[in-house]
């Protein structure tokens, strides 16, 4: 069958959430995560076959932080190439807010830090993936 991103091309979605007061969700990736290690994300996952992409988004919140989002709208599709780890997805980036449960890493291995930062005091490195959705919602 094949693992996605390395032997095809890859299905994610990740969230810009917002806290309501000018702050966004991030996380760190941790050792076991499937790429860029140690870069900080607007987090998601990978989709599962039959899986709709915005559940698969309020899943992902749900099992990695223990958070519950409510999804707002699309930011965009994004092609999302990692060259040096031999990995090619396809993103879909949704806004989103934060409606209950405190943030959490729940899975350590795969996240090492989370935060709420204002979008001018972004923690780095940024994955590439929240590069490109970062400048898309600033309008750039």
């Amino acid at each position: 069958m094949g693992v996605p991103g390395h032997d095809y091309i890859g299905v994610g979605v990740g969230a810009v959430v917002s806290d309501g007061a000018g702050r966004l969700f991030l996380a760190r990736r941790g050792p076991a995560a499937r790429n860029e290690v140690g870069s900080w994300e607007c987090p998601g996952g990978a989709v599962g076959f039959g899986e709709l992409m915005e559940d698969a988004v309020v899943r992902e919140f749900a099992e990695e932080y223990g958070m519950r989002i409510e999804v707002t709208g699309q930011l965009g599709a994004f092609d999302h190439l990692l060259p040096d780890e031999g990995q090619h997805w396809v993103s879909v980036t949704y806004l989103a807010r934060h409606v209950a449960g405190e943030p959490q890493i729940v899975e350590p291995a795969k996240c090492s830090a989370i935060g709420w930062f204002r979008l001018d005091e972004l923690p780095s490195p940024l994955s590439r993936i929240t590069v490109a959705n970062v400048a898309a919602y600033r309008g750039e």
